[in-house]
């Protein structure tokens, strides 16, 4: 098997249509006639959801994760904030255990006091 050139306009277009099907886990992986750059796709954006989300077969959470959601626990981390993992599935709490600890890490609360006295001014209240 040949492989494609990544900079071809048509494969790149096909291979985001398979990753958006892929980290979908409402979509299944039956694909007639498709293309290798589909299923390429397809089988990084599956594997992009079960990393954050465990596997399928396991079950569709309430909740799905997110690399979104996962930068806003690093953030409440670097930020010293608590956190809600009400919804979320002992293998998604894992993951932003991980995620939040290395916000935690690299919390260094002085570094943070001009940001809390914008958002005070800008009447911003954070949730605790």
């Amino acid at each position: 098997m040949r492989m494609k050139q990544t900079y071809d306009s048509i494969y790149v277009k096909e291979y985001y249509e398979g990753y958006s099907i892929g980290v979908n886990p409402f979509s299944s992986s039956n694909f007639i006639q498709s293309s290798e750059a589909i299923v390429a796709g397809f089988q990084s954006g599956r594997s992009e959801y079960e990393r954050m989300n465990g596997f399928l077969s396991g079950g569709i959470p309430n909740r799905i994760l997110t690399d979104k959601i996962l930068e806003d626990y690093l953030l409440a981390g670097m930020l010293g904030m608590s956190i809600d993992t009400l919804g979320y599935t002992p293998y998604q709490i894992n993951t932003i255990v991980l995620w939040y600890q290395s916000g935690v890490e690299k919390y260094e609360p002085n570094q943070f006091d001009s940001l809390f006295g914008v958002l005070e001014e800008l009447e911003i209240e954070l949730i605790k």
